[in-house]
C-alpha cells in the first residue's frame, strides 16, 4: 500500500517546498493525520523565515487536496495547516554598518576592467540607494554632467533627478574611459566577456554577493544590491536626513515605507520611549 502511494506521489511531482516536509510527513500519505501536519509545520517554523514559511505552507495545502482528491490520504488535512501571520514592513530593515560598506566598495581591483565597472556599481548602490534594475538600466542620456545630477526612472515610470556624489562621478568616468567594451548600447554597465550585453539585475546583485565576499563580512543580513539600498537609507537617517527626504532619494509612494527605516534609529526611540511600566509607582 506504502509503495503504491508512494508511486501515485512521484507521479504528481510534489514542489520542492512540499519535498522538504515530506522527510517529517513520511512517504506514505494514508497515515498523515492532523496532529502531525500541524507539528511538522511548526517544526520547519524554527528553521525557515516566515516568508518562505507562509510559500511552503500554501503548497502544503494545495498537495494535500490533491492528495486527498486521489484518496490517497484522508480528506481536511489541509485545514490543519496553521495560518503564518505576515505583516507588512515587520521586519527591521537589513543593512550593514557604515564601514562596512566602505569595505565592500573598497574591495574592487581598479587596475582590470571588471573592477572599474563593479565599483562604480557598488559606488552608485551605497551612495545613492538605488536598485539593482535602476543601475542595470541606467544610460548615458541619464548624467547630466554639467549640472552634476543622475535622472533616475523607477517603479511605475517614477522619475527623479539626484545629486551625483564626486566618486561616484569618477567612477563611471573611469569606467566609460578605460573599460567599458565598444558596444552599441544605450546602457551604461555592461558584461566585460563577449557577447557585451547589459548587464542584467541579478548580476548587479551578484556584484554586491561577491564584493561581500572577498571583503569577508559573513554575518551580513543579506546578500544582494537591496543590502546597500537599506544601508544607504539607515546612514542618511542616523546622519540627520529627515523621513521625507530619505523617501524622495529612495523615491518610496508611501511615508510607511521610508518610516520603517527609524527602527533602527535606536537614539530617535530612546526619546520617545516610555517607562517600563513595572518601574512605576502605585
Amino acid at each position: 500500500m506504502a509503495e503504491t502511494a508512494s508511486r501515485d506521489i512521484r507521479a504528481h511531482s510534489p514542489s520542492p517546498m512540499v519535498t522538504r516536509l515530506l522527510a517529517g510527513l513520511g512517504r506514505d500519505p494514508k497515515l498523515y493525520d492532523a496532529r502531525l501536519v500541524r507539528q511538522v509545520v511548526l517544526d520547519e517554523a524554527q528553521r525557515s523565515s516566515r516568508a518562505n514559511l507562509k510559500t511552503m505552507t500554501m503548497a502544503l495545502r494545495g498537495y494535500l487536496k490533491y492528495l486527498a482528491t486521489q484518496s490517497l490520504c484522508q480528506p481536511g488535512l489541509d485545514q490543519a495547516i496553521p495560518t503564518v501571520p505576515q505583516w507588512r514592513l515587520s521586519a527591521l530593515p537589513l543593512y550593514i554598518s557604515t564601514a562596512d560598506v566602505d569595505r565592500v566598495v573598497a574591495s574592487c581591483d581598479v587596475t582590470t576592467p571588471v573592477g572599474m565597472r563593479d565599483h562604480a556599481v557598488l559606488l552608485l548602490l551605497a551612495r545613492l540607494g538605488l536598485r539593482a534594475g535602476d543601475v542595470s538600466s541606467m544610460c548615458l542620456e541619464d548624467i547630466d554632467w554639467r549640472e552634476g545630477t543622475l535622472c533616475v526612472r523607477g517603479k511605475g515610470r517614477r522619475e527623479i533627478r539626484l545629486p551625483l556624489p564626486q566618486d561616484v562621478g569618477e567612477a563611471i568616468i573611469d569606467y566609460l574611459r578605460e573599460a567599458r567594451p565598444p558596444a552599441a548600447y544605450e546602457e551604461i554597465f555592461l558584461r566585460a566577456v563577449a557577447p557585451h550585453r547589459p548587464l542584467a539585475s541579478a548580476t548587479v546583485s551578484s556584484i554586491v554577493k561577491l564584493a561581500l565576499v572577498r571583503t569577508g563580512i559573513d554575518n551580513a543580513p543579506s546578500r544582494g544590491a537591496n543590502l546597500l539600498r537599506h544601508s544607504a537609507a539607515t546612514s542618511m537617517l542616523r546622519a540627520g536626513a529627515t523621513l521625507d527626504m530619505i523617501g524622495t532619494v529612495l523615491r518610496h509612494r508611501s511615508v510607511d515605507t521610508t518610516a520603517h527605516y527609524a527602527k533602527v534609529d535606536i537614539n530617535m526611540l530612546l526619546q520617545i520611549a516610555q517607562p517600563w511600566p513595572g518601574s512605576a509607582s502605585c
